[in-house]
C-alpha cells in the first residue's frame, strides 16, 4: 500500500537550509534519509518544496479565479516536502516516518494514498 509522508517544518528548519553553519547537517540528514528509503526499495517518489512564501493558492468562486500569495496557512509549521512510499501497512509507514529528520523537531504526517478507481 502506498503512503505519503508529509514533512512540516518551522521557520528555523527552513532557515537551516541556507545557513552556512547549519545547512551541511540539515541537508546531510535529508540525503541520508532519502538514500535509505531508496536503497530499501520502498520509495516511490519524493521531493522537498520551496519556502512557504513562494506558494500561491487559487480558488474558483462564481466562475472567477481568486489568487493569494503564500503561505496559505498561518501556522508554526509549514509543509516542507513529501515522500511516497510503498509498504505493507500503516505500522511500517510509521516506522519510516519516525526516522524522518522532520520528526525530531517538526511534524510528520502519514496518510494513505487514495487509489483512484474510475469504474
Amino acid at each position: 500500500m502506498q503512503y505519503m509522508i508529509m514533512t512540516y517544518e518551522d521557520p528555523s528548519a527552513f532557515n537551516a537550509r541556507t545557513d552556512a553553519q547549519k545547512s551541511p547537517a540539515y541537508w546531510g540528514s535529508w540525503a541520508a534519509y532519502t538514500q535509505t528509503l531508496q536503497e530499501s526499495g520502498v520509495m516511490v517518489a519524493g521531493s522537498g518544496l520551496q519556502l512557504p512564501n513562494t506558494s500561491t493558492t487559487v480558488r474558483l468562486r462564481e466562475g472567477k479565479r481568486h489568487i493569494q500569495d503564500g503561505p496559505y496557512a498561518e501556522t508554526k509549521e509549514q509543509l516542507g516536502g513529501y515522500f511516497v512510499i510503498d509498504v505493507p501497512d500503516l505500522d511500517t509507514a510509521l516506522d519510516w516516518a519516525v526516522r524522518c529528520p522532520a520528526a525530531a523537531e517538526g511534524v510528520v504526517e502519514v496518510r494513505p494514498v487514495l487509489q483512484m478507481n474510475p469504474n
